[in-house]
């Protein structure tokens, strides 16, 4: 049995409040949401099959312990969760970024989920597993991919309707759509509790 890998590499992390740290990603293929503002639409495609142990093989190259498994989206396949106890077993610190589709109830406790709520903009503004929200714990971390005005208040009535302020949440402007200097004023004017972040690793111009 094997994975089907988009890629894996090693940079900064440059999203979540683990942004600026050395992070390995191993981005799984296939996704089962088609976003207006993608930026990674490579992964819709099939990538290449991999053993667990050839990821192993490839991870073990890069002197860090920060893994994320990204997408597409991740938990579409049945074995990630497995690739995430193996990754546990060789004491390796675990991030997961997900759209907020797939249930994530089978995933361990020692997995910190990053987990998108779809905004309008995206074009699959209800999308979003509410029952998603009964399997976080206070370490997990909920985006919001913010294009427009309309994906700013929808994001402040999700936040207020499930009394997610006291949340780990984070803004992050679509860049072309929503200029970041616009969305800070809007955050500091309503007081946001949320974590005003950019793609760090795009401003560095690295992977």
């Amino acid at each position: 049995m094997s994975l089907n890998i988009c890629e894996i590499f090693y940079s900064l992390q440059g999203e979540s409040t683990y942004s600026g740290l050395p992070c390995i990603f191993i981005r799984l293929s296939g996704c089962n949401l088609r976003c207006s503002w993608c930026d990674t639409t490579y992964t819709w495609s099939n990538g290449k099959e991999m053993s667990i142990e050839q990821i192993l093989q490839e991870i073990r190259k890069y002197p860090c312990s920060l893994v994320e498994i990204t997408g597409g989206e991740p938990l579409l396949q049945k074995r990630t969760i497995e690739l995430m106890e193996i990754l546990h077993q060789e004491k390796y610190r675990i991030l997961l970024e997900t759209n907020g589709t797939q249930s994530l109830q089978n995933v361990p406790d020692y997995v910190v989920k990053i987990v998108d709520v779809k905004c309008p903009g995206s074009g699959f503004g209800e999308s979003f597993l509410m029952e998603n929200l009964n399997f976080l714990l206070p370490v997990d971390e909920i985006k919001f991919v913010l294009a427009s005005r309309e994906d700013y208040m929808f994001a402040l009535n999700f936040i207020r309707n499930n009394a997610l302020e006291d949340r780990i949440l984070l803004f992050s402007p679509v860049i072309g759509h929503l200029a970041p200097e616009t969305l800070a004023q809007w955050m500091l004017k309503d007081g946001v509790p949320a974590h005003l972040q950019f793609q760090l690793h795009k401003l560095l111009q690295l992977a």
